[in-house]
């Protein structure tokens, strides 16, 4: 259990992420803004980082997998324009902290993990931050959700070469997707609109992630 001036500290460091990391930058969405300044990434990494809460960069959460940059968590929720009435499918639940950041804006959040130690401890950490509009799902997210169900909104938290057919195939015409594709070391973060006439795609960043694990991604 975190002491009380510990508690202080961390949330001191949190008001500073916000200054320093994401308004001197390009992150200007006050809904977006708000939710990184009320969600405590302190719950979502290891206590061997605590330390290391709002540095600037990823943090280790086991299994191979990070939870990302503060920062590339704003740009990409930034990037993907949610209001209270959009389903949102996020493939890579990964600590769960994203996922708690787009639940903060959205009507309802649908995530896939495919470790299922890591999707386990998202649900009791979001279960104790009493965030309950989030669906979770273990398996292979390349494939999509389980249901034949179309999204306003899909974010992929892991580098795919391109994006995975049956996702695309969920994304609602008008919905727009986040996604970080290229090379397996180097990938550009991209988003994605899904039109009558076809697929609007800009480029947003560089950017490095790990793979896109599953049958419509990376082998393992």
């Amino acid at each position: 259990m975190q002491q009380p001036n510990e508690k202080d500290k961390l949330v001191a460091e949190r008001q500073a992420m916000i200054r320093t990391q994401l308004k001197k930058r390009d992150i200007t969405d006050p809904a977006v803004l708000k939710a990184m300044a009320d969600v405590p990434r302190e719950n979502f990494t290891p206590n061997e980082y605590l330390d290391q809460v709002y540095y600037d960069g990823p943090l280790s959460i086991g299994y191979g997998q990070t939870i990302s940059q503060p920062y590339i968590v704003a740009l990409m929720t930034q990037e993907l324009k949610i209001d209270k009435n959009c389903d949102v499918l996020e493939i890579g639940t990964g600590s769960g902290y994203q996922t708690a950041i787009i639940a903060k804006l959205a009507k309802e959040v649908f995530t896939i993990e495919r470790i299922e130690p890591l999707s386990l401890k998202a649900q009791q950490t979001l279960k104790e931050l009493n965030i309950t509009n989030v669906k979770f799902l273990i398996g292979d997210g390349t494939c999509g959700w389980h249901e034949n169900k179309k999204f306003d909104r899909i974010i992929i938290t892991a580098a795919a070469a391109r994006m995975p057919k049956p996702l695309l195939d969920q994304l609602k015409i008008g919905g727009i997707a986040v996604v970080p594709l290229g090379a397996e070391y180097l990938q550009e973060l991209v988003t994605i609109e899904k039109t009558d006439s076809g697929l609007k795609t800009k480029s947003v960043c560089g950017c490095r992630f790990v793979r896109l694990i599953g049958k419509f991604g990376y082998p393992e």
